[in-house]
């Protein structure tokens, strides 16, 4: 099967190649310009209100990605002729917007925030994988061999990016969140939280049984209908054997009688 940069060759002229292809090329790169700086606002106010170190060190290390990401598009805008600008992305701004309402929506100090926190962030990461992915097949069609080299990089760590949220949300995020909001005793629920941060603290997370696909689509906090053929999904919990399994492998975990105090992380 041809590759999309093979289609779009096909499906254009050269003289589209030489205009039109690269006045599109130029409108994406302004707008992902504009994303990555409109992301990097939003990255520290989403680090300041996680929860738990591990997903407010996500954040902060993604930051620091995004602000090496704006500089290589200043770079590609300088290898093409190009003033860097930016335009506009509608779609950017209302994902960072929906970092916000997460926030607002939450409690403070929950491990729900921190599930919400991952979900946005995630949603974040597929546009960016979507947006450079094309970017990425313009410039090779173009010629821009330097740009493209450039954007994926960016693309690579996107992707990075998005597993490593996966494994953090898989490891503990929507567990924990969940016992947080079973629990309907106010009185409790403080000493509950506070436990849980303590154990997120002490923890190994981030780890789990196997390597994703680089790129994966999966989301690590709600799932999309994928997550059958993954390790760490659909575990069965067998009272009976004392053990934990998953359906897609034979290797138990730490045997335990509480299937929320064990698991592939160490949890």
């Amino acid at each position: 099967m041809a590759s999309f940069t093979d289609q779009l060759a096909n499906f254009f002229g050269m003289n589209d190649t030489d205009t039109s292809l690269r006045e599109l090329f130029i409108s994406e790169l302004k707008g992902i310009y504009y994303g990555e700086k409109q992301i990097a606002d939003a990255l520290p106010t989403m680090a300041e209100a996680a929860t738990t170190d591990v997903v407010r060190d996500a954040f902060h290390q993604h930051l620091a990605e995004t602000r090496n990401q704006i500089q290589r598009l200043e770079q590609i805008f300088q290898h093409i002729g190009v003033e860097a600008d930016e335009k506009t992305c509608n779609a950017v701004d209302g994902l960072v917007d929906d970092g916000d309402v997460v926030i607002a929506a939450t409690d403070s100090g929950s491990l729900t925030r921190d599930a919400g926190l991952i979900i946005a962030g995630q949603k974040v990461e597929h546009h960016e994988i979507a947006a450079y992915g094309s970017l990425h097949s313009l410039a090779r069609l173009l010629g821009y061999h330097e740009a493209a080299q450039l954007i994926e990089q960016s693309l690579e760590e996107e992707k990075m990016t998005d597993k490593k949220l996966t494994e953090i949300a898989e490891s503990f995020i929507n567990e924990r969140a969940k016992l947080e909001s079973d629990n309907d005793d106010d009185t409790d629920r403080n000493g509950i939280r506070s436990q849980m941060r303590d154990t997120v603290r002490e923890g190994d997370y981030g780890q789990t049984t196997g390597p994703f696909e680089t790129g994966s689509s999966r989301s690590g906090v709600t799932g999309t209908g994928t997550e059958e053929t993954a390790g760490t999904a659909n575990r069965n919990w067998n009272s009976g054997d004392d053990v934990w399994t998953s359906p897609s492998s034979n290797n138990p975990y730490r045997g335990t009688t509480d299937p929320t105090a064990g698991g592939p992380s160490g949890l």
